[in-house]
């Protein structure tokens, strides 16, 4: 019996600040056969309600550091405003999507991180127990489209702030088990790209042997790296391939064309 196809589609900030750009996403992402997850970020809203509240940003090497007050901010701005906005929006494209941060059923309980160098204060950490596969697996067969925002728990009643590109990547792991899982990461770019001045210079597969050879040819480097690495490393946990492109050319997967660039076992 072959396994139900499963997207697990992460956005950005820059999607979730332009309410143009939003409602044509939501719109291709509910013409996507098949099952589907939506994990989102805050974007410049969190930014912007903590100035207006007169809440000063920590960032440490580019890191928010999330101590009381900001985790206030962004549980209002995150698993409210822009979660039930998005919700609301697919509900109107005939998606029956369901807004949830990771406390909501369970479903993916995190770790306080550890105060070392630096406290990042109420900051949650994943690991491989995390995750409710079965619990989510069973919302998505009733006929629920879950919509995560970057919130977890820690099981004795406190919500963590949680990277929404690692609890993206962490749900389509513990999902492979159930599904054939694609993980979907749309940011500002069509793909990773040859030349990084020319938008249209899109390498469209990447294997684990392509990796490497453009690591050393220096053609990925900087930003990307992390973000290929976290890749390769849920595509050996058993996730079927990862996409890296733009959330406006979403709409070509559905009409079978090429959108971003795939990295798989095999090109």
């Amino acid at each position: 019996m072959s396994m139900k196809s499963l997207h697990i589609i992460k956005i950005g900030g820059n999607v979730i600040d332009n309410s143009k750009n939003l409602h044509h996403f939501l719109k291709d992402f509910t013409g996507l056969d098949g099952y589907k997850i939506l994990v989102h970020g805050g974007g410049k809203v969190a930014t912007q309600l903590s100035e207006t509240l007169g809440i000063e940003a920590k960032l440490v090497d580019g890191r928010r550091i999330t101590d009381i007050e900001t985790l206030r901010v962004v549980t209002m701005v995150y698993g409210g405003l822009i979660n039930k906005n998005i919700v609301a929006q697919l509900q109107r494209f005939g998606n029956n999507a369901m807004g949830l941060t990771g406390a909501d059923g369970n479903f993916i309980r995190t770790k306080k991180r550890p105060v070392k160098t630096i406290d990042y204060g109420f900051v949650g950490d994943i690991d491989e127990r995390s995750i409710d596969s079965k619990g989510i697996g069973k919302l998505l067969e009733a006929g629920f489209t879950p919509v995560f925002c970057a919130l977890t728990h820690d099981g004795e009643g406190q919500l963590l702030n949680t990277n929404a590109d690692t609890i993206a990547s962490a749900l389509a792991v513990a999902l492979s088990d159930l599904f054939e899982t694609t993980l979907i990461y749309c940011f500002e770019k069509k793909g990773v790209l040859m030349d990084v001045n020319d938008d249209d210079s899109i390498i469209r597969d990447i294997d684990p042997v392509k990796y490497e050879e453009l690591k050393i040819k220096q053609i990925i480097h900087s930003g990307m790296l992390p973000k290929l690495e976290n890749a390769f490393t849920a595509i050996a946990c058993g996730v079927k391939a990862v996409v890296i492109g733009h959330s406006d050319d979403l709409g070509e997967l559905k009409k079978n064309k090429p959108f971003g660039t795939r990295l798989s076992k095999t090109v």
